[in-house]
């Protein structure tokens, strides 16, 4: 999880307090997903930063919680059950920064207009947890994909003799896109990924945003999903260096 705020504010004053907090903090512990996603250590640092008072920096892991899919929800609810073990006072206080965070309305935190939908029945071909929802079965294939922070599918091929391949238009959050040999491309809500059939390439979130897009199935003649490899943490971690 990239972070400079430590050398942004304290580079001058602390800087070795900066390189701790940006390169061990949030580059190494926050970067261990595989043992807790970001979600949950959103979760516990709020948790945390609640129960010290630390009203400032709860707002910004606030923010950062938001980022990382939890919902107003689930926050206020955790924050209710910590106020009996670290005090009444302290909630009365929170209670404002989450909405401000998240603003008044009583819903819940959306990714985006689409619905999330249920657990992706191909998880044995994504790392991390990921979510599929069917917009459309007729005419144009078209579903919602959910991916939480860090989440990727593996490399595959759009295979077709004519025609084929994928359209993915982004909606929410960042994403990566890559094709074989190529650099990974940075993906924004709005951004369109037009994939060739026949071409190795794989599509996911950065580890710290949920990312969503809509994935469109070209017609063509032949065509069917090949699935391959796991990209691996290594490949993954060299993203953006």
């Amino acid at each position: 999880m990239k972070q400079d705020a430590g050398r942004k504010y304290l580079g001058n004053l602390a800087p070795k307090f900066a390189e701790l907090n940006d390169d061990v903090l949030f580059g190494e512990v926050w970067d261990r997903v595989d043992k807790l996603n970001l979600r949950d250590r959103s979760l516990i640092t709020i948790s945390a930063l609640f129960s010290a008072g630390l009203y400032p920096q709860l707002k910004a892991h606030l923010e950062l919680g938001k980022k990382h899919g939890l919902t107003k929800t689930e926050v206020v609810v955790a924050i209710t059950q910590l106020a009996f073990y670290s005090g009444w006072p302290k909630a009365w206080s929170t209670f404002p920064l989450i909405e401000e965070v998240y603003g008044k309305d009583d819903n819940e935190l959306e990714l985006s207009i689409f619905p999330v939908g249920e657990k992706n029945p191909f998880a044995d071909y994504f790392k991390g947890q990921s979510y599929l929802y069917p917009l459309s079965t007729t005419q144009v294939p078209l579903f919602n994909v959910t991916f939480e922070p860090g989440c990727r599918n593996n490399w595959h091929i759009h295979e077709a003799k004519s025609g084929g391949g994928q359209m993915l238009i982004c909606v929410f959050g960042n994403g990566w896109y890559q094709e074989e040999g190529k650099k990974a491309r940075f993906l924004k809500p709005g951004d369109i990924v037009n994939i060739p059939a026949n071409v190795k390439h794989w599509h996911g979130a950065t580890k710290d945003s949920w990312f969503q897009h809509l994935a469109i199935e070209v017609s063509g003649v032949d065509t069917k999903t090949k699935w391959l490899e796991e990209v691996s943490d290594e490949e993954y971690n060299k993203i953006g260096e």
